[in-house]
């Protein structure tokens, strides 16, 4: 995440609602052409991640500490306030939440004031939090204010995953990325309710290495700020933040045991960073790009599961933070097939939100809330 000012003008030129047709830079047969809109449905006050949420309803995180439900008239008052407790120093702040599978549980993960990024459980009864359960599940030390990733998701299999980014700084200057020592500049697998604070996963990849940390499933990430999984495969995909010229998206099959490399401080995408060598195991990105253009600072999104947008179906769906254009990737069994520009722009586009129906979500640091519909 990076946060820039711009004019005025400018930013209101973004948040327009346009209508788009779907282009593809595919040489085949062009495919099917949605027509769709961006509609604002809501305000928020520096939107920064959601979550689908008991009875079909969308729960917004606000970066300054605030939690709010999405509804047919707007945002709730705070669900959750730890706006006391937090800090949007930098890149930090309440920075992901995700409910545990049937929602008996909510997760926050934020950057405490001290930096230290938090991952904290509450028990959901009734589709309301228990404040009295809360509990922390994981901390991990920031050296720097910027590159704190903390996305978090649940997985097909039921466990929490966790995005770190390298600590920060610039060009990972403690070497975290290729660190298996340290958690940070990695994706974790944990199972936050069998143990205290929580269990490992006995498959965990790297469970039998004395000089691993037990939690790691992935490494070799730059900022994975933003990452999903695919509600219809299980695949993984990750939009990981490039240092000044690549940004990439990686991906992993829902098959995977784990493991993999993404190359980074070594690499930026395909590419040999300072003069780094690419290391052995690399697993390079699925799709990167420049900063040629407008792009700066990749937004990872989701694979469109909805039903509103037929021609969509199975196309991931992401952004950056800089350009705010959606685009569009198709992707069969680890390779892109097709790329698509869907021509609208959601403004600093700061991340995606999964409904519980598949429809797609997308916030604006500015506030804005729109949700992707047909034309």
């Amino acid at each position: 995440m990076k946060v820039r000012t711009r004019s005025s003008a400018i930013i209101g030129a973004l948040f327009l609602s346009v209508s788009l047709t779907f282009a593809t830079a595919s040489a085949g047969e062009p495919p099917a052409q949605p027509q769709v809109v961006l509609t604002e449905v809501a305000r928020a006050q520096g939107p920064s991640a959601g979550a689908a949420g008991p009875d079909g309803r969308v729960w917004i995180a606000e970066r300054a500490g605030t939690v709010r439900i999405l509804g047919d008239g707007g945002l709730s008052d705070p669900v959750l306030d730890i706006s006391a407790e937090t800090t949007t120093d930098g890149e930090r702040g309440l920075l992901g939440v995700a409910f545990a599978p049937e929602f008996t549980h909510f997760y926050i993960s934020y950057t405490d004031l001290e930096g230290t990024s938090t991952i904290d459980e509450f028990a959901v009864e009734d589709g309301e939090l228990r404040p009295d359960t809360r509990r922390t599940v994981l901390t991990q030390e920031q050296p720097y204010a910027n590159h704190n990733g903390g996305d978090i998701k649940f997985g097909p299999d039921g466990y929490l995953y966790i995005a770190f980014g390298d600590g920060g700084s610039g060009g990972d200057p403690h070497g975290n990325g290729q660190n298996l020592d340290t958690l940070l500049g990695k994706l974790l697998r944990i199972d936050p309710r069998g143990g205290e604070p929580y269990a490992v996963p006995a498959d965990n990849p790297f469970v039998a290495d004395e000089n691993a940390r037990d939690e790691i499933w992935s490494y070799g990430l730059r900022n994975p700020w933003r990452f999903s999984f695919d509600a219809g495969t299980g695949d993984l995909l990750i939009g990981d933040v490039g240092q000044s010229e690549w940004e990439e998206i990686d991906w992993a099959p829902a098959d995977s045991k784990g493991g993999e490399n993404y190359g980074w401080s070594s690499m930026e995408g395909n590419h040999p960073f300072r003069g780094g060598t690419e290391p052995a195991n690399h697993v390079p990105p699925v799709h990167e790009y420049d900063r040629s253009g407008l792009g700066c600072s990749v937004t990872g999104g989701f694979v469109y599961r909805g039903e509103a947008i037929e021609a969509l179906a199975g196309s991931y769906v992401y952004s950056d933070y800089c350009d705010g254009t959606l685009r569009t990737l198709k992707i069969e069994n680890g390779e892109v097939t097709a790329e698509g520009d869907l021509g609208v722009q959601g403004g600093e586009v700061i991340s995606f939100v999964e409904a519980g129906d598949g429809e797609l979500y997308v916030l604006s640091i500015g506030g804005q809330i729109h949700r992707l519909n047909p034309a």
